[in-house]
């Protein structure tokens, strides 16, 4: 297909940055409401009454989301970015919504919240799917991959704030459940709500936003690339089936990023038996993830100026994650909170930061397959492997040794199959050369 298309001058437009920073927002709203609960678990508990099945189900609700991912993928490839980001922001708000519906019956009230969260669930395919595919359309060859890790890793930053505002606003219970008085639970339970009008109120300015100005592509297209046919949404999911390339680097990334992303979801629940408290838990989390977003962001700046050489900044990454997790073991053991602090934080840093790096190692295997399929498939078995390690939480949720387990057992299978992956880039060099 290279040989065959003419020579095309690329045209950018400052209203990119506008619709990138929309798109980086609804991100950051999804993980936001997505990690609600995990960081104030011990207060939720007191609050509403949730038990330790309930905690796990309201993270749970993100990778049952995903079960329409393939819809989502059609709608991208099919209607455009317009229509799949306004569907995406009204299921959000109507589940932001349902969160904060004044209901006295507590009953009732679980199953409003479980459904909000099923609700922004549903989001999750767009906000983690569509970076490459928006970073394509409106952004010129040197700013793809700065734009790819701005768009995915807001997602990411979002979970992070949650880690961070929920235990600065909702105090956790004094003492015992048994002697905490009633005025103390309505305090924590009115914080609570704080939070969730708070969050809803953030989602409909975002979608509000959305709906009055969110175009669907440029009038003219910034690359080759962007302009380029693609195939044809069943002809795409046969290349991704048959190419062996694709298989192994798209388990590289949804192993060890579904463990890690059900980790950190109910990292509070997970830390609270070795006597880690709400408010430390929260640090911890939050700024393992900000730290990834932050490295990964000003990895993809420094790449887009060199150009390739994606695979071996991945190996050096998951080489690093295969050594923190077992440090953070030895921790979990001896309960020393500074070393858990600091293994904690450098695994969620290198993990997180490896995000964009792989999905625009996705695209470029696997051109001329659209972005948002290529990269919906990957996020797809990613929470498929995080919803698989949830549901046994639900039912293994007093003993949390075999979970941490799972962290270094999935990063070194990564480094494995990162060693034997050979890397190619199509559509940087269709971008290169035709354009020349």
């Amino acid at each position: 297909p290279a040989g065959r298309l003419p020579p095309l001058s690329g045209r950018v437009y400052g209203r990119r940055w506008l619709v990138l920073l929309l798109f980086s927002l609804l991100g950051f709203a999804q993980g936001l409401v997505w990690n609600t609960w995990g960081p104030i678990q011990n207060s939720a508990r007191l609050a509403f009454g949730f038990s330790g099945w309930d905690i796990a189900l309201l993270v749970f609700w993100g990778p049952i989301g995903f079960a329409p991912c393939f819809f989502f993928m059609w709608l991208m490839d099919k209607k455009g970015l317009r229509v799949t980001v306004l569907l995406t922001s009204s299921l959000m708000v109507l589940g932001a919504g349902l969160r904060c519906v004044p209901v006295s019956d507590v009953e009732i009230r679980k199953k409003l919240i479980h459904g909000g969260q099923l609700l922004n669930g549903l989001a999750g395919p767009t906000v983690m799917n569509a970076a490459p595919f928006l970073s394509t359309t409106w952004f010129s060859p040197d700013e793809r991959a700065t734009a790819t890790a701005i768009a995915s890793l807001l997602n990411y930053l979002g979970s992070a704030a949650a880690f961070l505002v929920g235990p600065l606003v909702v105090p956790p219970p004094n003492g015992t459940a048994h002697l905490v008085s009633q005025s103390n639970t309505q305090h924590i339970k009115d914080r609570i709500e704080a939070v969730l009008y708070a969050e809803f109120g953030m989602v409909s300015l975002i979608f509000s936003a959305a709906l009055a100005y969110f175009p669907s592509r440029p009038p003219f297209p910034p690359s080759v690339a962007a302009a380029s046919q693609r195939l044809s949404y069943r002809r795409s999911f046969c290349r991704l089936l048959s190419n062996f390339r694709f298989l192994m680097i798209a388990l590289a990334y949804a192993i060890p990023l579904g463990v890690f992303s059900g980790w950190s979801g109910v990292l509070d629940l997970i830390l609270t038996p070795i006597h880690v408290s709400q408010v430390d838990a929260g640090w911890i989390g939050f700024w393992s993830i900000v730290g990834g977003c932050v490295v990964g962001i000003a990895m993809a700046s420094s790449r887009d100026s060199g150009r390739g050489v994606w695979k071996e900044i991945l190996y050096h990454l998951l080489a690093l994650d295969t050594v923190f997790p077992v440090m953070k073991l030895i921790t979990v053991f001896v309960s020393v909170l500074a070393t858990l602090y600091t293994s904690c934080i450098l695994l969620g840093i290198f993990l997180n930061s490896s995000v964009p790096i792989f999905f625009e190692l996705f695209v470029e295997t696997v051109y001329p397959v659209p972005e948002g399929i290529s990269c919906g498939v990957v996020t797809f078995l990613s929470n498929v492997f995080m919803g698989v390690l949830l549901f046994f939480l639900t039912f293994y949720h007093t003993e949390f040794s075999w979970f941490n387990w799972c962290l270094p057992g999935s990063c070194l299978l990564s480094l494995l199959l990162i060693l034997c992956f050979r890397e190619s880039y199509d559509r940087l060099y269709l971008d290169v050369v035709v354009s020349v």
